[in-house]
């Protein structure tokens, strides 16, 4: 966009005031056409990363990887009838991480040339030795052959960088208006796009160029009863997706009709930004005039863009084999599920849950061909039929666990950040049998069908939680009677999945993801998917949020 039609447009000017602090979509403000300039060509990656790897090696390495990347970033909002901001970011570097007298060292650049390259792979050997001084055992890294030259793709139909960003802003807007038409007195909405090129290159022998795309379309309507003052918001049932442009083209088979009563879409691989807002709009306005829940146990049935957040937090993040040896206790806390528990062969759930971790998934987040210390990546089993069976590790862990591979979920958020275990996809698989939404909510006699995330809290332990959504409705004998509001439910993970009664089949399955997924210290953001059907839940503990204790 020129800068005469964005001024015409909005008249601020472009820039990061109101970027989120994502660090994925941090960089340095650039122009938009920018985003579109090839960067180095994989020859020259090659040649500058030999040059960190051959350094590495002289000085005393038993080990060295070099990640060189440039990361690329645009985000728009918009607010009613007015753009509020555009703002475009490039971040580009190199990284190179040694293993040396048994120890890592870690060193960035943003010189990326022969000379930039052999410099931080001379100081990343000094500080690995280092470390080694007050190490008391030596790395031990599974063993990983090395690919040569290999390349990945996200399998994209279109760039988003590519489209002008009028007509980004134009479909934002319309989204605004119709969220307006259709009674929401406040939206805003946001579309946030990345894309990370990086280059991988290891003494085991790989050379590996990846380039991945992710998209992100949201919004938060408010609607407002003034008489009273009271009001309620709405926010975009989207999923952020490791897909390109053509995720805003919807298209009919990627809609799955929500159950009779609710007037609720859920979206698949496309996403119509413009019927969600409208909907969300109505359902906002409802929900000032809704009957507040009363608390008890009730049948829980849970649309995949809720469920997600809660596979998340209580499975995804549990099962990180870093937390759960305490590495992350200072900062993220600890994990209820450790080595000692899963020995005891306590249930996780009850058979009907199956939980797959991937970093393969098309259209998911966490989908790439190779992780950031060369593993090519796969799919494995971490809860089988209620039974926690795996952890989820990387090359260094993995003999802690009586393994001998990694899971290939290594990863760091820019070249300047070191790579560690971060949460791949972690899923629940549909159920066998053929089973709708509508067939699972007749089963309910006492219910609540909960849809869209909310706000949540979960202890270090990733133990007991609490979880509340964007709308509710109540089931009676079978059948949607009404929306409800104030809904949040309690549990603890182990009785929460242990509840687990049903899930849909894969006609009912689609994603959740979250862009900005927090880690480590200094902290470190990744992108992730969470896959699942609709799912029932029995007997479990709801409470009325706007009640005042006592």
């Amino acid at each position: 966009m020129k800068r005469r039609d964005f001024v015409g447009l909005t008249g601020l000017a472009t820039g990061a005031l109101f970027l989120p602090s994502f660090p994925s979509l941090a960089g340095n403000p650039v122009d938009a056409a920018r985003l579109l300039e090839p960067g180095l060509d994989v020859l020259q990656k090659k040649r500058f990363a030999d040059a960190a790897l051959n350094t590495a090696k002289g000085a005393g390495a038993s080990y060295a990887d070099v990640r060189i990347g440039r990361y690329l970033n645009q985000s728009i909002f918009t607010r009613e009838k007015q753009v509020q901001n555009i703002a475009n970011g490039e971040s580009f570097g190199a990284g190179v991480r040694v293993i040396a007298n048994g120890s890592w060292g870690f060193a960035s650049t943003n010189d990326v040339s022969d000379k930039g390259l052999a410099k931080a792979a001379q100081l990343a050997v000094a500080m690995a030795k280092a470390n080694a001084k007050t190490q008391k055992e030596p790395v031990k890294l599974a063993a990983q052959r090395g690919y040569g030259d290999v390349s990945w793709k996200t399998p994209i139909k279109t760039n988003a960088f590519e489209v002008p960003v009028a007509q980004k802003v134009e479909l934002l807007l319309a989204a605004n208006a119709k969220a307006t038409e259709n009674g929401a007195n406040f939206v805003n909405s946001s579309l946030f796009q990345i894309n990370e090129q990086k280059y991988f290159a290891s003494t085991d022998g790989s050379y590996i160029d990846q380039d991945v795309h992710r998209i992100w379309p949201t919004f938060s309507v408010t609607a407002i009863d003034r008489a009273s003052g009271k009001f309620k918001t709405r926010d975009a049932l989207s999923a952020p997706m490791g897909l390109g442009y053509e995720y805003l083209s919807p298209q009919a088979a990627d809609k799955i009709v929500g159950p009779q009563g609710t007037g609720l879409i859920g979206y698949r691989n496309s996403y119509d930004i413009l019927e969600d807002a409208a909907l969300a709009a109505r359902q906002a306005k409802a929900k000032l005039t809704a009957q507040s829940v009363i608390p008890g146990k009730y049948d829980l049935v849970l649309e995949p863009n809720h469920l997600g957040l809660t596979i998340h937090e209580s499975i995804g993040h549990a099962l990180e084999l870093d937390r759960v040896l305490g590495y992350e206790s200072n900062y993220a806390g600890t994990s209820f599920a450790t080595l000692e528990w899963k020995a005891k062969n306590i249930p996780y759930g009850s058979k009907q849950v199956n939980i797959v971790a991937d970093k393969l998934q098309p259209g998911s987040l966490g989908a790439v061909g190779y992780d950031d210390e060369g593993v090519k990546c796969k799919e494995w089993t971490l809860i089988d039929q209620g039974k926690l069976v795996n952890y989820e590790k990387i090359r260094d862990q993995a003999h802690i666990v009586g393994q001998t591979e990694s899971d290939g979920c290594c990863y760091a958020d820019s070249w300047s950040s070191v790579q560690f275990q971060r949460m791949p996809n972690v899923s629940l698989r549909p159920g066998t049998a053929k089973l709708s939404a509508d067939q699972l909510i007749s089963q309910v006699d006492k219910g609540i069908y909960i849809a869209g995330r909310g706000s949540y809290s979960i202890d270090q332990q990733r133990y007991n939680f609490q979880f509340g959504g964007q709308v509710f409705y109540a089931i009676e004998k079978g059948k949607i009677t009404g929306m409800l509001d104030d809904v949040a439910y309690q549990a603890n993970t182990q009785e929460f999945w242990n509840s687990c009664a049903a899930v849909c089949d894969a006609s009912e399955y689609r994603l959740f993801g979250t862009f900005n997924d927090g880690k480590g210290q200094p902290s470190q953001s990744s992108a992730v998917s969470h896959g699942s059907a609709t799912t029932r839940f029995n007997g479990v503990n709801v409470i009325n949020t706007a009640r005042k204790l006592g």
